[in-house]
């Protein structure tokens, strides 16, 4: 079985063409971000990069495609219309597609209390073992097969203020997902969990207080050995963790879309085990950014 997994893609709108007043001042401290900063250059055409990964997700003829969040810059509603017009018809079937919100997409009190990632991607959180949903309908789990599992967890919270962007999934999420995989009915599957906070860095330490994932040891706990495999965003690195006797296999999606490092993995699963990754840089009109 074959999965494509993608993160950060930051789909961003024209922040100039907002109203200052409504934007907040949360997006009004993202301006020097934008502009000094960078991004609104980085993620010019992170609409583009994420259609031509969801297109060669076909290609590869993968059979779960897997974006681990923050999917918009600023959680604006005109950037989640964005990602989900670039994600096309894959973004239409739960089964063939598994999409969780990152920290961008929860960027403001008003985003999380109107559950503006739900309205464009409510569809996605149904889970096929509802009865291990304990936190807004997390963790949930897609069968995939007979051979594999995806579980969506959410490690994402609106940050008290900007900068401040740690990740917690929280002892209810960790109580469901240890029922979840001492399921009779997911034995002899692999077990990929989607989470958007990283439980190590790509210097496999784990991430500072300000940035990291809160429970990050308590998660790995809870899945050691090659049957499982943590896939998340968060970091802007790339890289591959392989799994020990007391932890999982750690896929590092980066951001798929930043300009000069575009970027997904293909990730192989036989016989109830992850057998590893291969990245690939998605083919772009133009020769690239």
């Amino acid at each position: 079985m074959r999965f494509v997994h993608c993160s950060d893609v930051h789909i961003t709108a024209d922040y100039f063409a907002q109203s200052f007043f409504r934007l907040g001042w949360r997006r009004w401290l993202a301006f020097a971000e934008l502009t000094v900063g960078g991004r609104a250059r980085a993620y010019r055409r992170a609409p583009e990069t994420l259609a031509a990964i969801a297109r060669e997700a076909r290609e590869h003829q993968a059979d779960h495609f897997i974006l681990s969040g923050d999917l918009t810059a600023y959680a604006l509603g005109s950037e989640f219309e964005g990602a989900r017009a670039a994600l096309g018809e894959l973004v239409e079937d739960r089964s063939r597609c598994t999409v969780i919100p990152g920290n961008h997409d929860v960027y403001t009190p008003g985003s999380h209390r109107s559950r503006r990632f739900e309205r464009y991607f409510g569809h996605l959180l149904e889970s096929d073992l509802p009865e291990h949903c304990r936190e807004d309908g997390f963790p949930f789990v897609r069968l995939v097969g007979r051979e594999a599992a995806v579980v969506g967890l959410k490690s994402a919270r609106v940050p008290f203020v900007p900068g401040i962007s740690n990740g917690l999934v929280g002892p209810a999420q960790l109580e469901g997902l240890a029922a979840l995989v001492q399921d009779p009915r997911l034995a002899g599957r692999a077990v990929l969990v989607v989470v958007h906070h990283a439980p190590l860095t790509h210097r496999g330490r784990e991430d500072r207080w300000i940035h990291g994932l809160k429970d990050a040891q308590a998660l790995c706990r809870l899945l050691p050995g090659p049957r499982h495999a943590v896939l998340h965003g968060h970091i802007h690195h790339r890289y591959h963790h392989p799994a020990t006797p007391e932890r999982p296999h750690i896929f590092g999606a980066g951001s798929s879309t930043l300009a000069g490092d575009e970027g997904y993995w293909v990730i192989d699963v036989s016989e109830g085990q992850v057998v590893g990754g291969q990245k690939h840089v998605p083919r772009l009109s133009g020769g690239g950014l």
